[in-house]
């Protein structure tokens, strides 16, 4: 499954490549002004338009401009953006909706259960990817109608909020699982005496704390602009960057950068390796639990990674050197974390399958032996 996620993000990111190539070779002897337009960067009203642009105009749609020789052009015109990441999420889609909806359900029905705070974690991320993957539906069509806006700012800023909001969500309620994992097993006597039940409410609430941090900045600000040079609407995509208040974005976008993906990433890490090297000195056999377990480690690093590198570096040349550049590989990143939102059903059941080697994931090295062997047995 891992072997599968990485080729998919490098056969994507050689589709990038080959079309901002494609697209410098075909204008190579552009004389209009360099403009460089998450996002990429546009001028607003940088020069006036034509009668025939002026009719097809979206009325009261402010517009940018675009160089035709620029990155956002090779984006919004390519097969990557209007027909590769569309298709991708709607298998995501397909299989993320129900699946989650189900994992909803079934993980209802057993709130009465022992473990009532691995339930409440469970529920957590299960709700955040089905808003994950719900928020594709406007998205898909934009792309498929060659990145064209038609359902008003409104959509677009909440669409734009619940997209990313919830891939942090998700990556933050991973943590959670991780480090509520991570206390069980290497600290059990203190796992044993703790409220863990409510900790993980207040776990969840904090996150959902934010997720609302994280999209409140996305709603105050304008997300669609008309490009008159390609005659659509773009949601998110182009926005004018050097403008008051799309400039203070970008800073704070590179510090939700570090609180939703690289803290919760570290702790996720740092937990993991924790936990498989614990268990791996205990006297029991626990290897279908570790390979289950490094499994699923795998597939959220393969999927959370990229986006949160790309992401870092988007941002870092955006302020240091204005380029903006690698914004399509970043979305093509942010494709992998759809597709972790539709597998998290599946890894949920398949570590509570081998999870008669969680057996509250006591620590045998912590425990009178006596007991030892009746949890080996």
């Amino acid at each position: 499954m891992a072997d599968i996620l990485v080729g998919l993000i490098i056969c994507l990111m050689a589709v990038q490549t080959i079309q901002a190539d494609g697209n410098r070779t075909r204008t190579p002897n552009s004389t209009q002004p360099e403009v460089c337009p998450k996002s990429f960067k546009g001028k607003l009203y940088q020069r006036n338009l034509t009668k025939q642009q002026l009719a097809v105009r979206p009325s009261g749609d402010p517009w940018l401009d675009v160089d035709p020789d620029d990155a956002a052009t090779a984006y919004a015109t390519g097969l990557l953006s209007t027909w590769i990441l569309p298709i991708a999420y709607i298998l995501a889609m397909i299989v993320g909706i129900p699946s989650n909806a189900y994992i909803l359900a079934f993980l209802r029905l057993r709130l009465q259960a022992k473990s009532l705070s691995t339930v409440v974690l469970y529920l957590n991320l299960a709700l955040s990817d089905l808003l994950l993957l719900l928020s594709l539906a406007l998205r898909i069509h934009y792309h498929f109608s060659g990145n064209n806006w038609v359902f008003g700012e409104i959509s677009c800023r909440l669409m734009t909020a619940l997209f990313y909001g919830n891939v942090y969500c998700s990556a933050q309620t991973i943590a959670c699982i991780s480090l509520k994992r991570y206390l069980a097993v290497v600290k059990p006597f203190l796992y044993r005496r703790l409220a863990k039940t409510v900790l993980a409410v207040w776990a969840c609430l904090i996150v959902w704390f934010l997720f609302g941090a994280a999209i409140v900045p996305e709603l105050l600000v304008r997300q669609s602009y008309w490009l008159a040079e390609l005659g659509v609407t773009t949601c998110h995509d182009v926005l004018p960057l050097e403008e008051k208040p799309h400039s203070l974005l970008v800073p704070y976008r590179l510090m939700l950068v570090f609180l939703g993906f690289v803290i919760p990433f570290l702790i996720s890490i740092y937990a993991h390796v924790s936990v498989v090297h614990h268990l791996g000195q205990s006297g029991c056999n626990w290897r279908p639990f570790i390979k289950i377990s490094t499994l699923v480690f795998i597939i959220f690093v393969v999927c959370f990674l990229p986006s949160g590198i790309l992401h870092i570096a988007h941002y870092a040349r955006l302020l240091s050197s204005g380029d903006d550049k690698l914004y399509g590989y970043y979305r093509c990143a942010v494709c992998l974390c759809c597709f972790h939102s539709c597998l998290d059903p599946f890894l949920c059941l398949l570590i509570s399958k081998s999870a008669a080697s969680e057996i509250q994931f006591i620590s045998i090295r912590r425990i009178p032996e006596r007991l030892a062997v009746k949890i080996c047995d």
